[in-house]
């Protein structure tokens, strides 16, 4: 079935006429991301031109889609909202609180057993506002929003930064906290910066080993962890064209670890194949004739020098396999050089635990190339070395996996373990044994992330991406330096024998099948549905307003901490056992910036209480300062809040008092996400000024008073010897967003709104 036909197709019929104003305003043939966003202004037609990077623009949105972690706090947030029922088709997806340990019967039940109360509350909260909801075990959230709701030239949000995953059908889809969720499902406009765009021109066609996985590990070692800030992707080429749509969906899916707004890519056969192939040929017949204006213009493709702002060519007849890692997914290595530099850095090379799966990478596709590996080895007389381990990511790819062997593929190693369709281990929901020893261990996995402490818990396990059948071949070896182009594996005659290069599947053959795939479909009325919330609970707390602001300069302020290196959101607010605090903002802050090093003492929750000189953990010198009635600010380095979208490393910093966050420079998310929750996100003018703070200075804001668009902030840092330093700090705030800030938060300024 296709979901919310009648909504594509109503998108579809605007798109001529939104296109024609678009190119008469500016003036020059159009890329596909610019299609995409003039043709879902809040305003209809353009009547202006929006320059990137600077414009603030506002947007609507065709949908909305939700997993079961940020779900709980976008949901409290909407509840607050007034609202009878969402303005736009959106979805909750239960993905995210299943932990992997011993299998999928048994982890599912044991994940549901655990999280019943967090569970019912979504399911109900659904029923009440028309919501889809996506039961435990469906799937994950952004595989199953490709196989059932991404369209070409749509455009969506979603309260995971991995949202961008369905670019892969040639939708606009963007990462957002659940504030923005909730302006769109009130029905309201949702704001972004207009962005600037990167080319990416993809030639030639992949053979062998190589995989779609590997040009996003090739661009992430282009652009790095930042260089796609601000910045769509638009993948085009005959290349581009070459690639299967869960291919496509890889690419887009890892474009949020180089911090890009999203990827995409133009309409074409691979989109209409799979299309049909999930049940949709109704949105192919419908997108077909405006196929023209579902991928860029001609001349853009042809000269794609003049029409982007950064333009990357990457040849992928000549594209080697990679492994990106350890600690950062920019780290890009190809596998032939791997040895040498593993060497040199100390990197052990021996691997105990290989995994597949996550919204990355866990299509048929994948699997099919995987298990054809095992078939390899298995059929060579190869035992494997590490424990592979999968997570299907859907209930249909399983069903349809489980039919077709591959699965069984997969058993015919005995230490192989086939998981729940969720994310498990790739966001910290893995029960691995051992681990909490804090050896020096490493993992290869195809996921999109590898912070440290991300998979496992453990500090010293140096996690490595990869394609799904490079992970394969290396549980097989269980040697990461293993190159199954060139090097050979003993079987168990004693022969040198190679694995036979990957094949699979880009859909299945048979088609597609599943007995439940878990879809909840809300009321039509849900006006009777009772959504409770025990007060006794520790796992949901309804929210209360945070306060405005009082229109005064903040003064006498602490430094809480001041974050060295790398601090993503997953130092900021961890996720791993703290999900289950995910719905209950006060004991989920219990976790705030524990993971960030203190640049005074190079240690993570240890920092120095200036109401009484001693140390102490994080969260608690800061509920000692917000008891105390002092003001903090947190100081922080470069592309502060990487990661993922959770809005509660923003939320948590705002509940317990924190004023300000002062860094080098923001993710885009995150920085969004602090002005919705009524903070001030502001940048060092001059990035050397990180330097002068001090670990015991008072912090004096001189002209907050005098907020305002484009006008710099002045701060005065008071040192403990009476010296003082004066620091400039830029900010990105409009009028709408002071707004924000001045009404303690967008939420409330909606409720303000509203009466």
């Amino acid at each position: 079935m296709t979901f919310d036909i009648d909504m594509i197709k109503k998108v579809y019929e605007r798109y001529p006429d939104r296109i024609a104003a678009a190119r008469q305003i500016v003036g020059k043939p159009l890329t596909l991301s610019e299609k995409i966003l003039y043709t879902h202004l809040w305003e209809g037609n353009a009547t202006q031109a929006y320059e990137r990077g600077n414009s603030y623009v506002d947007f609507a949105p065709d949908r909305v889609a939700m997993q079961d972690a940020t779900a709980q706090m976008a949901l409290l947030q909407f509840m607050q909202a007034g609202k009878t029922k969402v303005a736009v088709p959106s979805t909750a997806h239960a993905d995210h609180l299943i932990q992997a340990k011993v299998g999928a019967d048994k982890d599912l039940q044991e994940g549901i057993n655990k999280n019943s109360e967090v569970f019912n509350f979504l399911s109900s909260v659904c029923d009440k506002y028309g919501i889809g909801f996506w039961k435990p075990g469906a799937g994950i959230i952004h595989q199953v929003v490709l196989e059932n709701y991404a369209f070409p030239g749509g455009m969506m949000i979603g309260t995971d930064s991995h949202t961008v995953n369905a670019g892969g059908l040639g939708m606009v889809a963007i990462g957002v906290g659940g504030a923005d969720a909730v302006d769109v499902m009130a029905g309201m406009a949702w704001e972004l910066k207009m962005p600037k765009l990167i080319g990416v021109k993809l030639t030639g066609k992949m053979s062998g080993w190589t995989s779609a996985k590997d040009v996003i590990l090739k661009v992430a070692g282009i652009l790095t962890v930042k260089g796609g800030t601000g910045c769509i992707v638009e993948y085009f080429g005959d290349g581009a064209e070459s690639l299967s749509a869960t291919g496509k969906g890889t690419i887009c899916n890892m474009g949020a670890e180089i911090g890009a707004t999203t990827s995409t890519f133009g309409y074409d056969d691979s989109m209409r194949r799979y299309l049909a192939a999930t049940g949709r040929q109704d949105v192919v017949d419908a997108a077909d004739k405006i196929a023209e204006h579902l991928t860029g213009d001609a001349e853009v493709y042809a000269n794609p020098e003049q029409y982007f702002d950064q333009l990357i060519e990457i040849n992928l007849s000549e594209l080697a396999p990679h492994l990106n890692g350890p600690f950062t997914p920019d780290l890009a290595t190809p596998v032939s050089e791997f040895r040498a530099k593993a060497e040199a850095n100390g990197w052990p090379l021996e691997v105990e635990w290989a995994l597949i799966g996550s919204c990355t990478n866990s299509s048929y596709e994948d699997l099919s190339r995987a298990a054809s590996i095992v078939e390899d080895a298995v059929a060579k007389g190869v035992k494997p070395k590490a424990i592979l381990g999968i997570n299907p990511g859907s209930e249909q790819v399983k069903f349809t996996a489980e039919r077709d062997g591959f699965l069984d593929s997969f058993r015919k190693f005995e230490n192989a373990r086939i998981f729940t369709n969720a994310c498990g281990p790739c966001i910290g929901q893995w029960d691995r044994e051992g681990a909490e020893k804090g050896e020096k261990n490493s993992i290869i996995h195809s996921f999109n992330r590898n912070f440290a402490k991300r998979a496992d818990g453990n500090p010293n396990t140096h996690a490595f991406v990869a394609s799904p059948e490079m992970v394969a071949a290396v549980a097989i070896s269980g040697r990461l330096d293993f190159n199954p182009i060139t090097d050979t594996l003993t079987n168990t005659a004693g022969e040198q024998i190679k694995l036979d290069e990957p094949k699979g599947f880009e859909l299945p053959a048979k088609g597609f099948a599943v007995d439940d795939n878990g879809y909840q479909a809300p009321s039509e009325d849900g006006s009777s549905v009772v959504v409770n919330v025990s007060p006794t609970s520790d796992r949901l707390q309804l929210l209360e307003e945070f306060p405005a602001w009082d229109g005064k300069n903040i003064e006498g302020a602490k430094v809480l901490i001041k974050a060295f290196g790398k601090c993503t959101t997953d130092h900021i607010s961890m996720a791993g056992p703290w999900l289950k605090y995910r719905g209950h903002l006060d004991n989920i802050s219990n976790n705030m910036l524990i993971g960030a090093v203190n640049a005074y003492n190079m240690e993570t929750n240890k920092v120095k209480n200036e109401l009484t000189g001693e140390y102490g953990e994080v969260p608690a010198v800061q509920r000692a300062y917000k008891a105390a009635g002092v003001p903090t600010i947190v100081v922080g380095d470069q592309n502060y809040g990487e990661g993922s979208s959770r809005e509660h490393a923003a939320m948590e910093p705002r509940h317990l008092g924190v004023k300000a966050v002062l860094v080098k420079s923001f993710a885009r998310i995150h920085e969004t996400n602090l002005k919705k929750q009524g903070m001030l996100g502001i940048t060092f003018a001059n990035e050397a000024d990180y330097d002068k703070i001090q670990e015991d200075d008072t912090v004096n804001f001189l002209d907050l008073d005098q907020f305002a668009p484009g006008k710099q902030l002045t701060l005065e840092f008071v040192h403990k010897d009476g010296t003082k330093d004066i620091i400039i700090a830029n900010h990105t705030y409009n009028d709408q967003q002071i707004d924000w800030f001045k009404a303690g938060s967008a939420l409330n300024l909606i409720k303000q709104q509203e009466k």
